[in-house]
């Protein structure tokens, strides 16, 4: 599973989320790589999933793509309640 941790340059916050995505994964047991990325070219990667910020999923939501919404991007807590609701859940 591809997931993209997205932000509006692809540097510093991206990179950050990214981190502590693989690491929310690896807790959880899920087979899944986090990769960072700018929005621009976000919008054109195939991914299973996309994860940042509200502003930044709002500019990917495009009907097809599954994204997940974080707050803050340095709590483990919310990040692993995402992941279990996004894709735990639906399996």
């Amino acid at each position: 599973m591809r997931i993209l941790a997205v932000c509006g340059n692809g540097l510093g916050t991206s990179f950050i989320l990214s981190m502590n995505v693989n690491k929310a994964l690896k807790a959880l047991n899920i087979d899944a790589e986090c990769k960072n990325m700018d929005l621009a070219s976000a919008k054109t990667e195939v991914a299973d999933y996309y994860i940042g910020t509200p502003e930044i999923m709002e500019q990917l939501q495009d009907g097809n793509r599954k994204t997940i919404e974080i707050i803050n991007m340095v709590s483990a807590d919310e990040i692993q309640e995402a992941l279990t609701s996004h894709i735990l859940g639906e399996k």
